[in-house]
């Protein structure tokens, strides 16, 4: 079986809390990510027993701890989070050398729960095993879903519900809520050591850097941050919390909570019940990366320069970075979801892509179906009328198609290859939200997980044209879009 071992338990003690799962009265397995476990190199190992997937059981070499972090939630600091119903096992190395964390979350009351019970309910765990797996398959990184669990005991929230639980794996649950933690103790010694750490852990190109290990580690999460929310962009999804406690320093997606994806294409569509303002929408997502990399700037700052006024300023170019990167993997994503090697600015190409995105916002246009039915104009002008019935008036996406056209004409390879390079950028298939709420409550009021495995089952190929899972090809009626998500707190 892979090592099990837990590196992060090696630092000191004020970094963690070490807590043991809560045993649950009677587990039963949901479902099993064979195709994760065989990534892993986890076939046969005691690890995928159902008592240790539990947590009823500790696995050799596991060290449980609750990690410590804080974060800004809708602007507001808060001092002390950490893990109030998750507890990180341990690590694995995986086939390919990768450190990987083993986590369990539902996993019961920690010294970080703030008055919670530290539980989980079915729906929230099935919601972020679909969301994470259909996240790796479009090729977004993420955190992964090992195994759900059920619990046998109910979680009460506004009613009694079923109780779960998601094991999770993620190269690191270091997030910039935990250098926030640190840095408003002011306990620069911690900073250092977690500096360090997670430079060797994500960024080991960077460790010795010239600069200083602090603006190298901020430099490298930049990056990684800016890549990933074009990412989001590019498949239309809503993450909903962005809070620094949920900003990864990996550069992963992590905590799907009242997370969701475009049906209609709309700027400024927010799914959480508890985003009032809509800080999260849509649009403002890469504003509010940029924010929790301020934010993370800020926490570093004692470990930038001993000069207050130096370490501002060394910051702030490393932040003046953000918007250029941004707009660079923006400009790969949606170039290739156009046909193009990128978005050519000198070309036009940036209102060309704004005129497109005016127009689906005006009339109200899925954003997947619109986008994958556009790969058949590339190679076949005749598929045109199809995707300009989407509209609502006619002569809507003639003028734009045209315009759109001859600047593909002047890719070195239009037609047929750029039809095939817009498939693997533009998915047939996502999480359609009214499917995945159709699976919750198929699966927590009538226990039946068929609808959850069949949608597990489309969605680890959707870039793949596939019949046999056209449920998901389908945009909800307008009374079945799901307006409102929520947390699974």
């Amino acid at each position: 079986m892979a090592s099990f071992e837990n590196t992060y338990a090696r630092l000191p003690e004020r970094f963690y809390a070490r807590i043991s799962p809560t045993r649950v009265r009677e587990p039963r397995l949901i479902e099993l990510n064979h195709a994760l476990v065989e990534q892993l190199g986890l076939e046969g190992s005691p690890l995928l027993e159902l008592d240790a997937l539990a947590g009823n059981r500790l696995p050799e070499g596991a060290e449980p701890i609750a990690l410590a972090y804080a974060g800004h939630q809708f602007g507001t600091f808060v001092p002390q989070l950490g893990d109030g119903r998750a507890i990180l096992l341990g690590e694995l190395l995986d086939r390919e050398g990768r450190r990987r964390d083993l986590q369990l979350k539902g996993s019961g009351r920690t010294p970080f729960s703030r008055g919670g019970d530290g539980r989980a309910a079915l729906g929230p765990v099935l919601r972020e095993y679909l969301l994470s797996e259909a996240m790796a398959a479009l090729g977004i990184p993420t955190t992964r879903a090992l195994a759900a669990v059920e619990t046998g005991e109910p979680v009460y929230r506004e009613e009694a519900l079923p109780g779960a639980l998601l094991a999770r794996v993620a190269s690191s649950h270091l997030r910039v809520g935990t250098f926030e933690f640190f840095a408003s103790r002011r306990d620069t010694e911690a900073l250092q050591i977690l500096i360090r750490y997670a430079l060797e852990r994500h960024y080991p190109a960077r460790l010795g850097a010239e600069e200083g290990e602090a603006l190298a580690l901020l430099d490298g999460v930049i990056e990684a941050q800016a890549s990933l929310v074009a990412a989001w962009l590019g498949v239309g999804f809503v993450h909903g919390v962005m809070n620094t406690d949920n900003s990864s320093i990996s550069g992963e997606t992590i905590d799907y909570g009242p997370c969701a994806f475009l049906d209609e294409y709309d700027p400024a569509k927010r799914f959480s019940s508890i985003d009032h303002g809509g800080r999260y929408a849509f649009s403002n997502q890469p504003s509010m990366a940029l924010f929790n990399l301020a934010r993370l700037a800020e926490a570093l700052m004692p470990c930038i320069a001993e000069d207050a006024e130096e370490a501002a300023g060394l910051a702030g170019e490393r932040l003046e970075r953000f918007a250029p990167r941004f707009e660079a993997a923006y400009g790969r994503v949606f170039g290739q979801k156009l046909g193009l090697s990128r978005l050519d600015r000198a070309q036009g190409d940036g209102e060309l892509l704004e005129e497109l995105l005016s127009r689906l916002a005006r009339h109200e246009i899925d954003f997947t179906l619109f986008f994958r039915r556009l790969c058949a104009s590339a190679e076949d002008a005749g598929a045109d009328a199809e995707i300009a019935s989407l509209f609502r008036q006619a002569g809507v996406f003639e003028p734009w198609a045209e315009r759109w056209r001859r600047r593909l004409g002047r890719e070195p390879d239009a037609g047929a290859s750029a039809a095939a390079r817009m498939r693997q950028a533009n998915p047939a298939r996502i999480p359609r939200n009214h499917r995945v709420e159709e699976a919750i409550v198929a699966a927590s009021l009538h226990r039946d997980f068929g609808p959850f495995r069949a949608m597990l089952a489309a969605l680890s190929s959707p870039y793949e044209e596939d019949e046999a899972h056209a449920f998901l090809l389908t945009p909800p009626r307008p009374e079945e879009r799901v307006q409102r998500t929520f947390c699974g707190t």
